[in-house]
């Protein structure tokens, strides 16, 4: 089971049905027009069209496999004084005064130009029940590194 945010589950569904009702239709007919320029062995454009097929069925079923397994969590019952998922955490690191603001998500929601952080991340398993005005050290590929939490909310 994988929690996520109601935004995140509605993003999952919308794509997820852009890929059956669109690409794979587009594809499809793709395939088809392949398959009637001749000779099966030697048609590049058919074999990669079924590649492209087999690409998107992977994306398709992938989708579904997530949606079967997910649940929206009511942020009604989450806490706000702790980090956890859907927490919005602003930190400072304390080697260069530099501050920045995440939100903790599941990993399928996880995008840093939306300043977003997937819950499995180095730093926000760091950060994970922990309250604002402590410091926490982070093992991160450019070493270890010391944060403080400035404010955690909802």
């Amino acid at each position: 089971m994988e929690y996520m945010s109601q935004e995140g589950y509605d993003k999952l569904v919308a794509e997820l049905h852009y890929l059956e009702n669109v690409e794979y239709p587009r594809v499809k007919e793709a395939l088809i027009e392949a398959r009637d320029k001749g000779d099966l062995s030697e048609n590049f454009e058919y074999h990669a069209a079924r590649r492209e097929q087999a690409r998107l069925l992977g994306r398709i079923r992938f989708k579904q496999r997530v949606l079967e397994f997910a649940r929206v969590l009511d942020t009604n019952r989450l806490e706000s004084d702790t980090v956890g998922l859907l927490s919005k955490v602003t930190l400072t690191n304390m080697t260069n005064n530099f501050q920045m603001t995440y939100m903790i998500v599941n990993p399928h929601e996880a995008n840093l130009q939306e300043r977003k952080i997937s819950i499995k991340s180095p730093i926000a398993q760091a950060l994970l029940g922990k309250k604002a005005g402590e410091v926490v050290e982070v093992r991160v590929p450019a070493g270890l590194q010391k944060f403080r939490i400035d404010d955690v909310k909802l």
